[in-house]
C-alpha cells in the first residue's frame, strides 16, 4: 500500500465518526425518536441493564464512560462460548491466536498484544478472573464453570490495573455463593467425539455462611490426524474444579474466599505445510514425510506427539468491609502454574529434532487494596488503592538433534561437515563429531520480578450531568533475570574463520566468504555458545518507574444520551528476553573472530573475556513500552435500541515484538506504533422475540518507527495480523410456546478482513504463491428449548459452513525457502443438555 493511500485512509474512520456522531446528536437536538422511553416510570424496558465493574465501581454499561465490551451469562450459553478463544467471535476488537502450544495463546485488542513464545514477555493485555491477574497465556485459557460475565475493556487501562494492562484488559466474573439453594448441570456430544460436562452447585452453610462448588471437563479427539505417529492431534482433554466460600458476619463485612485448580493434557497444535521449499525434497530423500502445501487436509507427519501438560491452581481471598463513607476492599492471592510441553519443531517425520522441551514453574502473590468513596450525595467520588505483585518464574529447556539430523547436514552441505571433521579430529572423527542425535543445548532461566502500584481516581460532578474524572497511578517494577545454557554442538561453536586461517586462507580475508569457503556453511550453525548471564557486564536486573493518568469528561446529554472524551496513558515494564535467542547488546559487544586480522575492536564483553565464538549480538531485554490513546464516544440507550460509538487515536512507543526467523525470536521494541479507528456496537429488540446485535471495529495500523525490526528498516508499514476491519452479527430469536417452554434460535457472524502473514518483505514473497488467507468469515449457530422445570436441550454448531484461513505462518523451522502455518479448526457441531436447579 502506497504512503499516499496510507495519509488518505487515516482521516476516514474519523470522518466517519464524526459524522455518525453529529447526526446521532442531530436526531436528539430536533428531537427526533429513536425509541421511546415509556408513558410513565413502571414501562417496563425491552432491553435488559447490564452492570459492570469496569472502573472497580458497579455502574451500568451504558453509563460507564469507557470503551468496554460485555458478554453476560445468557448470550455465552446461547453463543456456546466455551473459553476465551471462542469470544472474539462477538467482540471484534478482540483477537486470540492459539500457537504452537496450549500454554501459547496471544491476545490482541485494537491490534495491540504480546506475551506469547518467551515466558520472559508478560502480555500487553492483562487477563483478570475474579479480579486477580494472571501473568501469563497458560493461566488464562482454561475452560470456566460458572460464568457470570466478560468485560473487555479497550485501550490502556494502567490507571487502574498496574503495569502490564498497556493495550486493555479482559476481565472474567465469575458467579459468587449464594444464600439460595441451587445448581446447574450441562452435558454435551459432538463431533470428534467431544463430551463436555460443567455443573455446580451453591447454598448456604448457615445463616453467614454460604458456598460454591464447580467442575467441568472438556473432552475431544483431534481433528488433525498424524499419520506417521498414528494419533489424533488438536485433542481437548481439559478439567477443573472451583470451590468458594462466602462469610457475611454482618452487613458491612464479607470475605469470598476462593480456590481453584485445573489441568490440560493435549496432543497440540498442528502445523501444516504451506509452501514446500527446496529443503522438501531433502525430506524425502531421508525418508521423511510431509502432506506438502495442502494444510487443509489436517495431515501431518511428525516423529513424536507435541505433548502439553498444563497445571493452574490458586488460592484468593477477598474481603469487603463497608463504612459510612468508604468501602476497603483487599484482595490478595497465591497462584501457581506448571507447564512441561514437547514439540517435535521441524514438523516433518524426518528425524531431525528429537527433543524439544520446555518445563516451566511460576509462582505469583498479589495483593490488592482498595478504599472507595460512598458518599453518593456529594460532587465528589473518589479511590484509592495500593497493588503488590511478587513473581518468580524458573524454567529449564532441552533441545536434542535426531539421528536424521547429520544427514540432513550432510545433503545440504554436498558432504563438507566431512572434511572439516577431518581438519578438526583426523580422519578417524569423519561422521562423527557434527550434528549427532543428542547434541544440543540444555538451559535453566528465569526471573524473580517484584512491582508495586499506587493508584487513585477522582470523579468530580460539576452539574447532575457533567462529569470530570482525573486518575493517577505510579508503578515501580523490578526484575532479576538469569540464563545458563550448556551446549553440546559442537559444530555449531565451530569458528569457521580461524578453521579457513589454519587451512591456509590469509588472516587478513578470512572473514571474506568468497575467500573462505568455510562460511558457506554458517547457516547450519543454528544453536552457536550462548554468553550466560548475569555476568561481569551484563547484571540482569532491570527497574523501570511510570506515572501514568486519566483524564475524562464525561456528559449527559439526556437520559438516553452520553458522550466522553479522555486521554489515557499507559505502561507496560521491561521483557526479558528468556530465550536462546538472547544476545548481547550492540552497545557492549561487536562480533568477530580472534583469528582475523585485524582482530574484533575493543568492547565491554570482549575485554572482560567472556567472548564466544560466533557469539552475536541482539536484544537481552525491550524496554518499557508506553501507550497513549485519545478517544471520544457516544452511548445511547432507549427501550429497544442500544449503540455506542468510539472514536480513538492509540499509540504505543516501545513495542515489544517478538518474531520468529525460522531458527529462533526476535525481540525488539518498535519505535512506535499507533492505531487509528473508530467502534461501533449495537443492540436492537426489534420485537418482544427478536434481538439484532452487532459490532465493528474499524482500524488504520501502522508502524511509525520500526527501524531494528528482524526485517530491517518496516518504519511506515501496515503491522501483519491486525485486520483493518472486524465486524460480528448477532440475531437471537426468543419466544415461549404453548406449552409454557421457551424456546430460542441464534445465529451469529465473524468476520475479519484479510491481513498479511509477515513484516518481512522475504517471507511474504514466499508465501505469495499459496494464496492463503488470514480473513475469517465464520457463521455459529444454536437453538433450544428449555422446560419451566429448568431442563433445557440446545443443538448448536462453530464454523457451520466449514470456513478455512490460516491463523498464523512461520519460517519453517531449519527449513529454508518453507513456510508452515496453523490452519483454522474446521466445523464443530453437538447438542447440549442443562439443567437448572
Amino acid at each position: 500500500m502506497s504512503e499516499q493511500m496510507k495519509t488518505a485512509k487515516k482521516p476516514y474512520y474519523f470522518k466517519l465518526g464524526l459524522m455518525l456522531s453529529v447526526g446521532v446528536l442531530s436526531l436528539v437536538s430536533t428531537g427526533t425518536a429513536l425509541a421511546q422511553t415509556g408513558d410513565g416510570e413502571d414501562s417496563a424496558r425491552t432491553l435488559g441493564t447490564i452492570t459492570v465493574t469496569a472502573t472497580k465501581r458497579e455502574a451500568t454499561l451504558q453509563d460507564v464512560p469507557v470503551a468496554v465490551s460485555v458478554v453476560g451469562e445468557a448470550e455465552i450459553e446461547k453463543a456456546e462460548i466455551q473459553d476465551l478463544g471462542d469470544l472474539q467471535s462477538i467482540v471484534p476488537s478482540l483477537r486470540v491466536g492459539q500457537l504452537q502450544s496450549s500454554a501459547n495463546t496471544n491476545f490482541i485488542i485494537r491490534g495491540f498484544g504480546n506475551g506469547a513464545n518467551n515466558v520472559g514477555i508478560e502480555p500487553s493485555v492483562g487477563v483478570f478472573i475474579d479480579g486477580v491477574y494472571r501473568s501469563r497465556s497458560a493461566a488464562q485459557i482454561a475452560d470456566l464453570p460458572n460464568l457470570q460475565r466478560v468485560e473487555v475493556l479497550r485501550g490502556p487501562q494502567s490507571t487502574l490495573f498496574g503495569k502490564n494492562a498497556s493495550a486493555g484488559v479482559i476481565s472474567i466474573v465469575t458467579r459468587a455463593p449464594q444464600f439460595e439453594s441451587g445448581g446447574s448441570v450441562s452435558a454435551s456430544l459432538g463431533n470428534y467425539n467431544a463430551v463436555r460436562v460443567k455443573g455446580d452447585i451453591t447454598g448456604p452453610l448457615s445463616d453467614s455462611v454460604a458456598f460454591s462448588v464447580s467442575g467441568n471437563l472438556n473432552q475431544r479427539d483431534g481433528y488433525a490426524d498424524d499419520l506417521a505417529t498414528g494419533n489424533d492431534v488438536n485433542q481437548r482433554d481439559r478439567w477443573g474444579v472451583r470451590g468458594q466460600l462466602l462469610f457475611t458476619p454482618n452487613e458491612d463485612l464479607n470475605f469470598r474466599v476462593i480456590g481453584d485448580f485445573d489441568q490440560i493434557d493435549e496432543i497440540c497444535c498442528v502445523a501444516g505445510n504451506l509452501i514446500n521449499g527446496p529443503t522438501g525434497a531433502v525430506i524425502g530423500l531421508l525418508g521423511g514425510q510431509l502432506d506438502p502445501e495442502n494444510p487443509f487436509s489436517y495431515d501431518v507427519y511428525n516423529n513424536f506427539d507435541s505433548t502439553n501438560e498444563i497445571e493452574n491452581s490458586g488460592v484468593s481471598l477477598q474481603a469487603d468491609y463497608e463504612m459510612d463513607f468508604a468501602t476497603l476492599t483487599s484482595i490478595t492471592a497465591f497462584r501457581n502454574t506448571s507447564s512441561q510441553t514437547n514439540q517435535d519443531s521441524d514438523f516433518t517425520s524426518a528425524h531431525l529434532v528429537q527433543l524439544n522441551f520446555n518445563d516451566t514453574d511460576i509462582d505469583t502473590f498479589t495483593q490488592e487494596f482498595r478504599l472507595t468513596s460512598n458518599n453518593t450525595d456529594g460532587p465528589i467520588d473518589w479511590m484509592l488503592g495500593g497493588f503488590y505483585f511478587d513473581e518468580s518464574v524458573a524454567t529449564e529447556t532441552e533441545f536434542e538433534y535426531g539421528p536424521a539430523f547429520r544427514g540432513y547436514a550432510d545433503i545440504l552441505t554436498a558432504g563438507a561437515l566431512d572434511a572439516v571433521e577431518a581438519i578438526v579430529g583426523g580422519p578417524t572423527a569423519v561422521g562423527t563429531l557434527f550434528g549427532q542425535a543428542g547434541q544440543g543445548p540444555a538451559e535453566s532461566f528465569g526471573q524473580d520480578n517484584t512491582a508495586i502500584s499506587v493508584f487513585g481516581t477522582v470523579d468530580f460532578h460539576a452539574t447532575d450531568r457533567l462529569t470530570a474524572t482525573v486518575g493517577v497511578n505510579y508503578t515501580k517494577d523490578e526484575k532479576d533475570a538469569y540464563f545458563r545454557s550448556v551446549n553440546t554442538d559442537t559444530f555449531s561453536a565451530l569458528d569457521l574463520v580461524a578453521l579457513g586461517v589454519a587451512a591456509g586462507v590469509p588472516a587478513t580475508v578470512a572473514n571474506d566468504p568468497t575467500a573462505n569457503p568455510f562460511l558457506a556453511l554458517a547457516p547450519l550453525q543454528f544453536l552457536p555458545p550462548f554468553l550466560n548471564f548475569p555476568n561481569a557486564v551484563e547484571d540482569g536486573h532491570s527497574e523501570d518507574s511510570e506515572t501514568t493518568y486519566t483524564l475524562r469528561l464525561a456528559y449527559d446529554i439526556s437520559d438516553n444520551f452520553n458522550v466522553y472524551g479522555s486521554y489515557a496513558t499507559g505502561f507496560k515494564a521491561t521483557s526479558w528476553n528468556l530465550s536462546r535467542d538472547s544476545r548481547p547488546s550492540s552497545d557492549i559487544f561487536i562480533p568477530g573472530s580472534s583469528a582475523s586480522i585485524p582482530p574484533p575492536p575493543s568492547s565491554p564483553i570482549r575485554d572482560a573475556g567472556l567472548a564466544v565464538n560466533n557469539l552475536t549480538t541482539g536484544t537481552r531485554l525491550a524496554g518499557p513500552e508506553e501507550s497513549e490513546v485519545f478517544e471520544i464516544g457516544l452511548k445511547a440507550s432507549f427501550d429497544r435500541v442500544a449503540f455506542n460509538v468510539t472514536l480513538f487515536d492509540q499509540t504505543i512507543e516501545g513495542f515489544q515484538s517478538n518474531v520468529f526467523t525460522g531458527t529462533g525470536f526476535a525481540l525488539a521494541n518498535a519505535g512506535e506504533q499507533s492505531a487509528q479507528g473508530l467502534e461501533v456496537d449495537f443492540t436492537w429488540a426489534i420485537t418482544d422475540s427478536f434481538t439484532l446485535s452487532g459490532a465493528g471495529t474499524f482500524l488504520d495500523p501502522v508502524y511509525d518507527s520500526f527501524v531494528n525490526s528482524a526485517a530491517g528498516d518496516i518504519s511506515g508499514a501496515t503491522p501483519s495480523g491486525i485486520p483493518e476491519t472486524s465486524t460480528s452479527l448477532a440475531g437471537t430469536y426468543e419466544t415461549t410456546l404453548s406449552n409454557d417452554w421457551d424456546f430460542f434460535a441464534r445465529a451469529d457472524w465473524q468476520y475479519e478482513s484479510d491481513t498479511e502473514f509477515f513484516d518481512d518483505p522475504v517471507n511474504l514473497a514466499l508465501i505469495a504463491p499459496g494464496g492463503y488467507s488470514r480473513g475469517i468469515d465464520v457463521v455459529n449457530g444454536s437453538l433450544g428449548i428449555v422446560t419451566p422445570s429448568g431442563l433445557g436441550l440446545s443443538i448448536w454448531g462453530r464454523n457451520v459452513f466449514d470456513d478455512q484461513s490460516i491463523t498464523t505462518a512461520f519460517p519453517s523451522v531449519a527449513q529454508a525457502g518453507s513456510i508452515s502455518g496453523y490452519p483454522s479448526q474446521p466445523r464443530t457441531y453437538g447438542v447440549t443438555v442443562r439443567k437448572v436447579f
